[in-house]
């Protein structure tokens, strides 16, 4: 069984989080948590609610209030108030609007000599031969062309009005 951490705030700590659900100006998620940490409070001046009465009154999971509990023990008060910082950077985009432009209009363009129309791994192939990006999948340019609705089997690539058809 996971071990259970016992809430104990000194009387700072309480007045602290008593002025912040009272104040007004807290975001959601920090007034949920210091609310929770003063429901759990086991200390003499606190109600030692369960964990599953607390979750029940602050419309959050048990699991969640564990949680919160475990990094106000192990890393304190403000770690256990405030987000997590990310381990890692979030990625860097590597195809943009301008990659999916420069695609969208060979897409659009005649096909090569021998074929009839484009493909999606002609595309990527052609998109590497181009230098619009080092590498690039030919499950990326069908997202992208599935992303716009342009259909390489279709009659119409979009690059012309198909026959029949009257501009307004």
């Amino acid at each position: 069984m996971s071990p259970r951490y016992r809430v104990t705030l000194t009387k700072e700590e309480r007045k602290e989080l008593e002025s912040m659900t009272r104040r007004g100006k807290t975001h959601a998620r920090r007034f949920i948590h210091a609310r929770a940490l003063l429901l759990c409070d086991a200390g003499t001046d606190g109600p030692a609610w369960n964990v599953s009465d607390v979750a029940t009154a602050l419309g959050v999971t048990s699991r969640a209030i564990e949680h919160l509990k475990k990094r106000f023990v192990e890393d304190g008060l403000e770690a256990a108030l405030e987000r997590k910082p990310r381990k890692k950077p979030p990625r860097e985009v590597t195809f943009d609007g301008a990659f999916e432009a420069r695609l969208i209009a060979l897409a659009c363009s005649d096909a090569p000599d021998g074929r009839r129309r484009w493909t999606v791994r002609l595309l990527a192939d052609k998109v590497v031969e181009l230098r619009f990006a080092v590498s690039v999948s030919h499950m990326t340019v069908q997202r992208v062309l599935k992303k716009t609705n342009l259909s390489l089997t279709s009659a119409s690539t979009g690059k012309s009005l198909p026959k029949g058809v009257r501009p307004l």
